[in-house]
């Protein structure tokens, strides 16, 4: 069984024309991010969900605009969106778009898209696939933005939700209010809940010929890349979105991946590792991962990754790096500056 591809990302071209259209440079942005000036200049520059985080807090704080995630969403234009948006813009109607989206979105970003249809309405969330993180602000505007925008234009409506849930405390941003409508902050987890009607309506540019180019290879994309995820790396992605709730067990997992305990059991052992070990490899991998964060601090951190106390999470880090969180964190960044002062 062939390994996944590490957690990396091609930032696409898209980003850095919207970069420049509010008066930022790339280069600029990257400085301030403290990310190799490499990453500007070609989009096959492939980044980390950290870095990504890293890149939009660089852009947040260079702005300083509470509401430029929803400002860059409206800007920008259709034409340039990669092929996985493209093909939702043709779909048949919103429901339609949504669900093409939900499909394929982790082939061009690192999130995961959910949508989940009932009575009352249809709710929309998302989580980062390589992090336990909730991501910045300004990625939950731009994402639920994207979506919303994608329904506005496709339908050629004012489309409204019901309710915009955000867990972060109001910033007073009256621009969002005006966008999305009803907000409600300090929300238990972030989600869009839209109107089921509004999910039939039609796309007056749907375009089935356009889709039937699109869609095969796009799926055969998809396939190619589930093809390539191994067990080990499956089992670690959903470990590590679950490490924060505590130690996770193999039945919950396995549910997660819609697998029998027996069969995730039985293919565990197939690739040559336990389910113990999967758990200790995800543990250290976010670990890292959350470290490289210079705003995340190490008791929070520690709480992250489901230890009870930090001198628990000091104790794991020493033996599996052979220094200290704080001094591992000091030595990446000197690291990262080396790197950046090349370029």
């Amino acid at each position: 069984m062939s390994q996944a591809p590490a957690d990396r990302y091609k930032i696409p071209k898209a980003l850095w024309t919207a970069v420049e259209r509010i008066g930022l440079s790339p280069a600029a942005v990257l400085r301030q991010a403290r990310l190799p000036a490499t990453l500007g200049t070609s989009e096959q520059a492939p980044i980390t969900t950290a870095q990504y985080f890293t890149l939009w807090r660089a852009i947040d704080a260079l702005k300083g605009d509470s509401a430029l995630g929803i400002r860059l969403v409206e800007a920008t234009d259709t034409a340039i969106h990669p092929p996985a948006m493209l093909a939702a813009f043709h779909a048949s109607d919103y429901r339609d778009a949504l669900h093409r989206i939900a499909r394929f979105k982790r082939l061009c970003t690192p999130e995961q898209l959910h949508v989940a249809e009932s009575p009352e309405g249809c709710t929309v969330t998302f989580d980062w696939i390589y992090s336990s993180e909730t991501g910045p602000p300004i990625t939950t505007d731009i994402t639920f933005a994207s979506l919303l925008e994608l329904g506005r234009r496709g339908t050629g409506r004012r489309i409204e939700p019901l309710r915009l849930d955000l867990a972060r405390p109001s910033d007073g941003c009256r621009y969002r209010q005006q966008y999305f409508g009803p907000i409600r902050y300090g929300a238990p987890r972030d989600a869009m809940i839209l109107r089921r009607e509004d999910l039939d309506r039609p796309f007056p540019g749907h375009n089935p010929e356009l889709l039937a180019m699109l869609t095969p290879a796009l799926t055969s994309a998809l396939e190619e890349l589930d093809a390539r995820n191994s067990v080990e790396t499956q089992v670690k992605i959903v470990v590590k979105r679950r490490l924060a709730s505590g130690r996770p067990d193999l039945a919950e997992i396995a549910r997660e991946l819609g697998l029998s305990e027996r069969t995730l059991q039985r293919r565990i052992t197939a690739s040559g590792t336990t389910f113990r070990q999967l758990t200790i490899d995800a543990r250290q991998e976010q670990g890292r991962e959350l470290l490289r964060n210079p705003s995340a601090d190490i008791d929070e951190i520690a709480y992250l990754l489901g230890y009870q106390d930090s001198s628990s999470f000091y104790r794991a880090f020493r033996f599996w790096e052979g220094v200290t969180p704080a001094r591992w964190r000091e030595r990446e960044r000197g690291l990262a500056g080396a790197e950046g002062a090349l370029h």
